[in-house]
């Protein structure tokens, strides 16, 4: 999941990527892994068939004296996620996605945010396509928020036989 992290916590243009241990001793981006296992975290991964990741996306609540990048409240966790460079534009990011809220669903979650670049078009798309709605942020940093208490947006859930293994 570490390795997953520096994908997260950095955008694709960002050459060459940090270490592992770099991303964790960061103050901000180390948030999303540091001391994993708390009580209400919960992720997916995604594997090809080799079991290799290709993407992950992970939940966490966050104090409000120590927030995530898109954090909106103490009771709405705050996700992130990550695909590999070479697994982009191959679905990884809507099935991780997809299998996190389930995850969030079921375990009684009312909402989840995210903060994306407004550099990253592909992602924007995927998260409004999802039910995401800016909420805050900034132009550059929007916050976004996907209700859970309302119906799915259908496509949440969709998976067809190309898509990765995902495993919760």
């Amino acid at each position: 999941m570490a390795l997953m992290l520096v994908e997260a916590a950095y955008p694709p243009w960002t050459d060459p990527k940090p270490t592992v241990a770099d991303t964790l001793a960061d103050p901000q981006a180390g948030l999303y892994l540091q001391a994993w296992g708390r009580p209400g975290d919960r992720g997916v991964i995604a594997v090809d068939d080799g079991a290799r990741p290709l993407g992950a996306a992970w939940y966490r609540h966050f104090a409000a004296d120590a927030p995530g990048y898109g954090f909106v409240s103490e009771d709405v966790p705050e996700l992130a996620i990550a695909v590999v460079l070479e697994a982009r534009g191959r679905g990884v990011g809507r099935a991780v996605l997809g299998g996190l809220i389930a995850t969030a669903r079921e375990g009684g979650e009312l909402a989840l945010s995210l903060d994306v670049s407004a550099l990253n078009p592909i992602a924007v798309r995927l998260y409004r396509s999802l039910g995401f709605v800016r909420v805050g942020g900034t132009d550059e940093n929007p916050v976004m928020v996907l209700r859970l208490d309302e119906p799915a947006s259908g496509r949440d859930a969709e998976r067809d036989e190309k898509s990765p293994q995902v495993r919760r």
